[in-house]
């Protein structure tokens, strides 16, 4: 259970704010996701994910949690669980019950006034992973990996 004494370090929510979260921990991975599960779960060519124990991830907005969160399980992962806005439909959240790590897209960070996500120096992604199964590609400094972050083939 997350300590709601402390400071969370990250925050967001989905586009309509209906559904919202904070993060009380620092990432345990922070990557560019290139894999054709993300690509067809989110309609994008990549997206930016952040892994956390699910101890340090809580939800923000009033309970009962399910009048506002959808979910879909994966049929091909049936232990990942993703978590929607029943409102604006913005995946905002997956966990994933083997591990037990919450998953949060960076898209849905809060961010400050000139639209900079707040606490960007926590949550900047620090590879480019499954990128053997790109759509376009990136020039950046980044590794690029063919699975996960130092445990697959470095693409560089």
């Amino acid at each position: 259970m997350t300590d709601h004494a402390h400071v969370p370090l990250l925050q967001g929510s989905c586009f309509c704010q209906a559904v919202s979260y904070a993060v009380f921990a620092r990432p345990i991975l922070s990557a560019y996701c290139h894999c054709t599960g993300c690509q067809r779960l989110t309609s994008c060519p990549f997206i930016h994910t952040m892994h956390f124990d699910a101890s340090a991830f809580t939800w923000t907005f009033p309970e009962p949690h399910e009048s506002r969160l959808d979910f879909y399980d994966n049929i091909l992962k049936p232990y990942k669980r993703r978590y929607r806005c029943k409102t604006c439909g913005v995946g905002v959240a997956s966990h994933n019950s083997n591990t037990n790590r919450v998953s949060i897209w960076g898209a849905t960070l809060d961010r400050n006034e000139d639209g900079k996500i707040v606490g960007w120096d926590i949550a900047k992604p620090t590879a480019h992973q499954f990128y053997g199964t790109r759509m376009l590609d990136v020039n950046d400094d980044l590794t690029k990996w063919e699975g996960y972050e130092s445990n697959s083939d470095n693409l560089n």
